[in-house]
């Protein structure tokens, strides 16, 4: 019986701290996107374009190639982005390959 109250309490403490460092981190994450809306602002106020990562030559030659995996491969590679954003870069400059074609 002591056992089972013992488990029980610690699934509860497990539960509790889980439920607190998802709010944490939910909070960061929060407040990471403002400071990148703000700085998107500032940057766009002093016409500053922010600089494009080394190797998106390498990308845009997958893309022109149609290897559009192994180009969201590279893009994620190079720049640190999840698979949604590296995703909807190569998209972006698929746009204006398909329209030259």
């Amino acid at each position: 019986m002591n056992t089972l109250f013992l488990t029980l309490a610690l699934l509860a403490a497990a539960g509790w701290i889980t439920s607190t460092l998802n709010l944490k981190v939910r909070a960061l994450e929060d407040k990471a996107a403002r400071l990148e809306r703000r700085l998107g602002l500032v940057l766009d106020h002093f016409g500053i374009e922010e600089p494009e990562a080394a190797g998106m030559d390498e990308v845009r030659a997958l893309v022109r190639d149609g290897r559009t995996i192994s180009a969201i491969r590279v893009y994620r590679r190079i720049t640190g982005a999840g698979l949604a954003e590296a995703k909807r870069a190569v998209e972006a400059l698929e746009a204006p390959a398909a329209a030259g074609a």
